[in-house]
């Protein structure tokens, strides 16, 4: 609201954007101190605008998980039952009536499934009519919306395209298409769902950058170009600085690692220990250290080995990716400096020094070679702030490194500085950026000091492109590592499957009143249930189906296996991850995956119902060989069931009523209710009844399969 810029290590800045739409829309100014949990809100904060975003998405939730299930082709009483378990769950109600953004995030993701399904379903109808765009598109958008409001979002959109590969896989193998007409879905998809939600979450990040246009207190996490970027700050320092280093320019030097906080090359009068605790010896040199504040101590000049002057030349001499240099300490005037001395902590790198001249056989060695890391040709020059260079010292090829530990009390606990021989490959802790910059004009040394407690002349800004700070931030997001100490409810993700944990969002501070995240058990535990049943019921159709024997029809199977994917998947997809995580979790963080859960439990009851309770009943009357064919067809109602269940089934089409189809109906009907004849039953005459009319050449059919096959035959089909 106050248009400052702020890093949130949770994720991307969608869902942060849709609250602050909430205030806006509020007349909310931005004044109020979110520094502590169960404060007071003042006047002017409209809470009731602030909720009103979550509280639509958990509301909206509802009505979808109704359409989702509908859209799988289970009936509306199914569909009810996951609304109604949505809309009734309290862990969900209460994370939507907060300003949190999981609720958003299941809203997004369940648009998502409902977009893909609503598009799947009007693929048979009217493909690349309007609504067919319309239901495509929604579905990337949807997608990159999950995934613009935190980074979990990402395991739905991976669900959502791997569905939609299996189902252009099968597209194809359809003949009936043409190659143009299967190359224009392939591209229609394409672009919908990958070129279309990396525009809209670029989209996300522009409009936050636009927006955060002003520095304020977490400018240090980002790199000096980008710091450069904002309205005041480092902004008001860096205006009107030369872009091109030279010889004998004055520069600070910013290590681009950031770790564990931000930092410049930094030196002063004091020197190592001649002998440390451990008992190693010292060189007893300058110290050079990495000093996390601003200070005089950090201004270094840049020499050319061949000559002595520390000013810079007219017109300027630029350094270039390659150069041999020397970088002089301003204020000592001594030369950086390493050597094949251990370093104070860290034994196997070289101790880093501004070197002195003791006589003591030990000459200097403070030649370094500019490695421009980011160049685009080996002939680019060493810019202010947009250069990324690491110095690679002559003589021993060791990399000037930030090895980022404390030095003791002698070292005024700074942190230490090495030369690395191991370095290999880009790493931020060996590569720096010039941060402050001028050209050195004085040659005397009390006139350089005084020039360099000046502040630098400010006249011209410079911005980086959209690109560069969106890929800047984006890294910083997936790489800078929150606090991941421990929290008194944080908890595992077993334990919220059994429900072993909660959270309280709010305790009144005189009474006793509280706020909870607390799921409701019947559905927690039903929900886990369910989903083991259907993978045990899958796990049994598959070795089923392998033996040839199909208890489903196709397009019943098809509608089972496509709402397992998105159900069971979603939950799966949702959850597993955490298990791999290395970070505080809580309870919400399990909200995604129990939704996607509880849209499993209608599913798995109404497939037991349908499919299981009802063919028991079947097998449990009695056998039907007793009196004759017309008891058969007397007996209505047991035979009206179970053929209307595989009729419903098969949809009652014609069309798919062929012989594969006729041939697993028997296989079913036989499997289902085929026992041995009772006794006295006339077995000889049900086989002759069944085989009338056959082909000579074909094998009897005998038993109940022939009778039960005729029958089929003559009424069902």
């Amino acid at each position: 609201m106050k248009r400052i810029f702020f890093f949130d290590g949770s994720g991307p800045p969608f869902g942060h954007m849709l609250l602050a739409l909430g205030g806006y829309l509020g007349g909310f100014d931005g004044n109020f101190l979110w520094n502590r949990i169960g404060a007071e809100y003042s006047t002017n904060v409209p809470v009731w605008s602030l909720r009103l975003l979550p509280a639509l998405a958990g509301a909206l939730s509802v009505p979808m998980a109704y359409q989702i299930v509908w859209e799988l082709g289970f009936s509306h009483c199914a569909a009810v039952g996951a609304a109604l378990l949505i809309l009734i769950e309290n862990a969900l109600i209460t994370q939507s009536r907060l300003m949190l953004l999981e609720s958003a995030l299941i809203f997004f993701n369940l648009l998502a499934v409902l977009s893909y399904l609503k598009f799947s379903n009007s693929q048979k109808h009217g493909p690349f009519s309007p609504s067919w765009w319309f239901w495509l598109v929604l579905t990337g958008v949807a997608c990159a919306c999950a995934v613009g409001i935190k980074y979990v979002g990402v395991f739905t959109y991976l669900l959502v395209l791997g569905v939609a590969a299996v189902h252009a896989w099968h597209l194809i193998g359809d003949q009936t298409l043409s190659n143009v007409r299967v190359l224009c879905h392939l591209l229609a998809r394409a672009v919908a769902l990958l070129v279309i939600p990396v525009l809209v979450y670029l989209l996300f990040f522009y409009v936050h950058l636009l927006l955060l246009c002003r520095s304020g207190p977490h400018d240090q996490i980002m790199s000096s170009a980008f710091q450069a970027s904002l309205e005041g700050g480092l902004a008001r320092i860096t205006q009107g600085q030369p872009l091109e280093v030279a010889y004998g320019s004055q520069v600070t030097l910013k290590n681009a690692f950031g770790q564990p906080v931000p930092c410049w090359l930094h030196s002063h009068q004091s020197t190592y220990p001649v002998i440390y605790e451990n008992g190693r010896g010292s060189s007893h040199q300058q110290q050079v250290t990495c000093y996390p504040f601003k200070d005089v101590n950090n201004w270094w000049i840049v020499k050319d080995p061949g000559r002595h002057q520390l000013v810079v030349n007219n017109p300027p001499r630029p350094v270039r990716h390659g150069d041999i240099v020397q970088l002089v300490h301003g204020m000592t005037t001594r030369l950086l400096n390493t050597h094949d001395v251990a370093a104070p902590l860290s034994p196997h790198s070289q101790e880093v020094s501004c070197y002195i001249d003791y006589n003591v056989s030990m000459p200097a060695q403070n030649l370094w070679r500019l490695d421009i890391v980011n160049r685009e040709s080996d002939t680019d020059v060493w810019k202010t702030i947009l250069s990324e260079v690491r110095f690679v010292h002559v003589n021993t090829s060791a990399i000037l490194k930030l090895s980022g530990a404390p030095l003791p009390d002698w070292g005024f606990r700074q942190l230490e500085v090495v030369g690395e021989q191991l370095s290999r490959g880009y790493h931020g802790s060996t590569v720096w950026s010039v941060e402050e910059h001028r050209y050195g004009r004085s040659q005397e040394q009390k006139e350089r000091e005084l020039e360099l407690h000046s502040p630098t002349q400010t006249d011209v800004s410079r911005n980086l492109s959209f690109m560069a700070r969106f890929s800047e931030l984006q890294w910083r997001l997936l790489t800078v590592r929150s606090d991941d100490s421990e929290h008194k409810y944080s908890s595992t993700p077993l334990d919220w499957v059994m429900l072993d944990t909660s959270i309280a969002y709010w305790l009144h501070p005189r009474t006793s009143a509280q706020i909870h995240l607390l799921g409701n058990i019947v559905i927690w535990a039903s929900a886990s249930l369910a989903t083991l049943v259907y993978a045990l019921l899958f796990i049994w159709y598959l070795f089923r189906r392998r033996r040839r024997v199909c208890d489903l029809p196709e397009d019943c199977w098809l509608r089972w296996a496509l709402a397992g994917a998105l159900c069971a998947g979603g939950w799966a997809v949702n959850y597993v991850p955490f298990f791999m995580m290395e970070k505080t979790l809580f309870l919400y963080h399990y909200l995604p995956a129990l939704t996607f859960q509880i849209l499993l439990l209608p599913v798995v009851l109404e497939h037991i119902s349908d499919h299981l309770c009802r063919y028991g009943a079947l097998a449990a009357t009695p056998p039907w060989g007793y009196g004759s064919r017309g008891v058969l067809n007397g007996d209505s109602s047991v035979m009206q069931m179970g053929l209307g269940s595989q009729a419903r089934l098969c949809r009652g089409s014609e069309d798919e009523a062929n012989e594969g189809c006729r041939e697993r109906k028997v296989a079913d009907v036989h499997g289902r209710w085929g026992r041995p004849f009772g006794p006295g039953e006339r077995q000889e005459q049900r086989e002759g009844e069944g085989n009338m009319g056959r082909d000579p050449e074909q094998p009897v059919v005998r038993g109940r399969t022939a009778w039960c096959m005729a029958e089929i035959n003559q009424e069902a089909l």
